[in-house]
């Protein structure tokens, strides 16, 4: 593994790879790894004979009194992980290089709407931040394949948009979330938790689980419409403040948009609209230090009456 801090270095050994017909593969990150992070790699090289691991603690991304000083910093055992996985090159830039000038004149990547739902309500600017420095990472390492866990489901959805909108080379992979023996997704805030805290936190994913549930109970008896939706909201919001959480948003939307499901009428034979269900629930709440989010899809595939035609 090389370590690289120079764009001009970094597209020569990119360059010098795809003259060899290799495939290209990038997994953009913030350092301080955990297994989460290495999956992701793991994914990369299974898919690419070359891979780019980037590590920037990317300021635009983090609003006033977030946690950017205080971001866990783990880089000589960050290294040693990579290079046990056989990366090819490990790009650490400077914010010289990243955003060279002033940081506060620089182009922004603006993805509209969905940027501005669920944790960009609470994190305003956040989403550009992550869309501005991926759009650069993309144009340094102009990569084939690139990879992103599931776990921020928003963030992911954002990048495919900006990917089609954009018109960039780059195959975006997204990653399942891996999580510790309680059900916790793996992140670098959970460093931020207190031993009784980290009991608590995998009540999130819990929950969600709950939710899940109960969708594909109401969905096969009686249909769904807005007013359970709502009231799964509500119960789950509650269920998280008994355990010490302060959720920001908990909401169920679809999978592809990220806006709120629609309810068709039943028919005039009463039946249930029977489009297959493709939602998504995502929720963010604060326990303690941490912010956490997760997210769990509920996939449900309905039989379809056949039709009889008549002639």
């Amino acid at each position: 593994m090389i370590k690289i801090n120079r764009v001009s270095s970094l597209r020569s050994a990119v360059q010098a790879a795809r003259n060899e017909k290799k495939h290209i593969g990038f997994v953009p990150t913030m350092g301080n790894l955990h297994e989460g992070h290495l999956e992701l790699v793991r994914i990369a090289k299974s898919r690419c004979e070359f891979v780019v691991v980037s590590i920037y603690v990317n300021p635009t991304q983090f609003g006033e009194n977030e946690d950017l000083d205080a971001y866990p910093s783990t880089p000589d055992e960050d290294a040693r992980q990579l290079a046990e996985l056989d990366v090819d090159v490990l790009f650490l830039p400077s914010q010289e290089v990243m955003y060279p000038g002033d940081l506060n004149s620089q182009t922004v990547v603006y993805v509209p709407k969905l940027g501005e739902l669920y944790c960009g309500k609470n994190r305003p600017e956040h989403f550009n931040g992550v869309t501005t420095v991926v759009s650069r990472l993309f144009n340094m390492v102009a990569p084939n394949i690139a990879v992103f866990g599931m776990k921020d489901y928003q963030q992911l959805t954002i990048i495919k948009q900006m990917v089609r909108d954009l018109a960039y080379p780059v195959q975006v992979v997204g990653v399942d979330t891996v999580r510790n023996e309680q059900g916790l997704a793996l992140s670098s805030r959970n460093g931020y938790l207190s031993e009784l805290e980290l009991e608590s936190a995998s009540e999130l994913r819990n929950t969600l689980v709950s939710i899940a549930e109960q969708i594909e109970e109401l969905d096969g008896r009686s249909g769904l419409n807005k007013t359970q939706i709502e009231k799964l909201r509500r119960n789950a919001k509650a269920r998280l403040k008994r355990v010490g959480f302060e959720p920001h948003y908990v909401d169920i939307c679809d999978q592809a948009t990220l806006l709120a499901p629609k309810f068709e009428k039943k028919s005039a034979s009463g039946d249930s609209p029977q489009a297959d269900l493709n939602w998504v629930v995502l929720a963010a709440a604060v326990l303690g230090k941490a912010r956490l989010i997760d997210n769990i899809e509920v996939n449900i595939k309905r039989k379809r009456k056949a039709v009889t035609q008549v002639s």
